[in-house]
């Protein structure tokens, strides 16, 4: 079965989907399975992060706008303005796809673990994550 989970992002960041996630294992009532998420955009991409202090995402954040840089003389693909190439970067060093295991009728992540969709445009937009369950 997919679910389709709409996210509007406003800014770059992180934007925490762990709730909606948890929310379509419920509803499926699988107790043991696998929930897999695709985000359908080159410009977002989805992480498992720490969701108890701020500032490891802030960190993250800081460190790949330092990585990969707006404005780098090299890219030429900029129709879309600035950020243009350096999301299609960082969505490329990140995640599309991820696997989390359901055990119990839960997704089985660790006690600081966070699932996120991370915005790398500038002006955000319409993300949409796809949510497969599948059962053992």
């Amino acid at each position: 079965m997919i679910r389709r989970l709409e996210i509007a992002t406003s800014h770059p960041g992180l934007w925490e989907l762990t709730a909606s996630v948890h929310a379509c294992v419920s509803a499926a009532e699988v107790e043991s399975g696998l929930c897999t998420l695709f985000i359908r955009h080159t410009s977002a991409s989805l992480v498992i992060q720490e969701n108890a202090d701020p500032s490891a995402r802030q960190d993250l954040e800081n460190w790949l706008n330092r990585l990969v840089a707006e404005d780098d003389p090299l890219f030429t693909h900029t129709q879309e303005g600035p950020d243009d190439m350096p999301a299609h970067i960082k969505a490329a060093l990140t995640a599309t796809s991820l696997a989390i295991p359901i055990d119990g009728g839960e997704l089985v992540l660790g006690t600081w673990q966070g699932i996120y969709l991370w915005e790398h445009r500038t002006r955000g937009g319409e993300r949409e994550v796809a949510v497969h369950i599948a059962r053992d």
